[in-house]
């Protein structure tokens, strides 16, 4: 009677399993158990970050594979990943290129990319399911980044609307070599050299002649987070560092400027510094554009002719460009040319010593010509041993 209800409770087990595990790759004595850190395998591979996380435990916990994201972009398709159930046990699989590291979110810093892979949080007050958290992180030269990816260039739509409707535009900043603004920025392996002029654009797309692109404000930070607390303002209203140069704002499709790279001080341990540029703009219409501006100098804002104050036809877009690669200036040490600069008290010190040694030696030899001296005319004072006279007849 135990062995059938022994068999039966197991017969009921498998049948719970398998309806738990939805006929995944799972095995019920192994996988029914919440998610922990061995569950995710991290490969960072040349071209492609490969992400391979243990969806059993996820089923476990009341998810399914549409649940897990990047860097918690759950609205975003492209950041999710894709269930492979040929292998044992059956896992959720995400790919990063090297090429669009912060697509879905990633952290670039110093040659380290990182980022997690999360549920979302439930719109309720409470939940009785887990939060699942998985981290992950790969570490490259910088030398390997700049040489294999692209500068990245974030691109937003921005929506304008109109009397007779709303149209959208798309707005990119891109990064050049020079004033030509034709050959976009190329960083070479080493990273760009301090005070490195740079310049930027922000261009617009689907736009007709009746607006323009302002850009309210442009800063950096060291990394791709435009909301990072450690940031350094470019330009801001009448605020503007003296190494930045605004060419054009609000009189055309495109607003440009140049500044020179710098390296941030929290990177005073790296050969190299990474600058992430970011520029708040909207769109205006070419008459109202001139309004706001800011002028600096006795008049804060300029007035309008008939008394109307401008509105704003868009809202704000954060575009991002980088990373910019820049390489610390410091000094190397030339050997040879410290040997140089210490040549002269070395050879002082060689004669010092050259001048003592010989005068110890004189020394010396001077004491054993003295000795010398002292004993030969001691030796012509003492008297003779043997005398010279006659031979004692006993001695025979």
């Amino acid at each position: 009677m135990e062995s059938i209800f022994f068999i039966l409770l197991m017969f009921i087990k498998t049948l719970f399993a398998g309806a738990q595990f939805n006929g995944y790759n799972c095995d019920a004595n192994f996988h029914s158990r919440f998610p922990a850190e061995r569950d995710i395998s991290v490969y960072c591979g040349v071209q492609t970050i490969t992400l391979k996380v243990n969806f059993c435990p996820v089923l476990f916990s009341g998810y399914t594979d549409s649940d897990l994201a990047l860097n918690g972009r759950h609205g975003d398709a492209h950041c999710r990943g894709f269930i492979n159930n040929n292998t044992f046990p059956s896992v959720v699989i995400f790919s990063i290129s090297l090429a669009t590291l912060e697509s879905c979110g990633n952290s670039l810093v110093i040659g380290n990319i990182s980022g997690f892979i999360d549920t979302p949080d439930p719109p309720n007050i409470i939940s009785y399911l887990p939060s699942l958290l998985y981290k992950f992180s790969c570490s490259y030269p910088l030398e390997y980044l700049v040489n294999n990816t692209q500068l990245a260039s974030s691109a937003a739509a921005i929506s304008v609307k109109e009397s007779n409707g709303t149209f959208i535009s798309t707005l990119n900043l891109l990064l050049y070599n020079d004033s030509s603004y034709v050959q976009q920025l190329s960083i070479p392996m080493a990273g760009l050299t301090l005070k490195t002029r740079v310049f930027a654009a922000v261009k617009a797309t689907n736009l007709d002649r009746r607006w323009n692109v302002l850009m309210d404000y442009c800063y950096t930070t060291p990394s791709g987070n435009p909301n990072d607390e450690l940031r350094y303002d470019l330009f801001f209203s009448c605020e503007k560092d003296p190494q930045t140069t605004v060419f054009e704002n609000g009189k055309s499709q495109m607003g440009r400027f140049a500044f020179e790279v710098f390296r941030f001080i929290k990177h005073k341990n790296q050969r190299m510094s990474t600058v992430f540029l970011h520029c708040v703009t909207k769109l205006c219409r070419a008459d109202d554009c001139p309004m706001l501006i800011p002028i600096c100098g006795s008049r804060k804002r300029r007035d309008s002719g008939d008394g109307k104050e401008p509105t704003p036809s868009s809202g704000n877009a954060v575009l991002t460009a980088g990373p910019i690669i820049t390489r610390s200036e410091e000094t190397p040490t030339n050997n040879s040319h410290l040997a140089n600069l210490k040549a002269p008290a070395f050879q002082i010190n060689t004669v010092t010593s050259l001048l003592i040694s010989g005068v110890i030696i004189l020394g010396i030899l001077s004491a054993c010509f003295l000795i010398l001296s002292l004993t030969l005319l001691k030796g012509k004072d003492s008297p003779a041993i043997g005398g010279v006279g006659v031979r004692n007849p006993t001695f025979n």
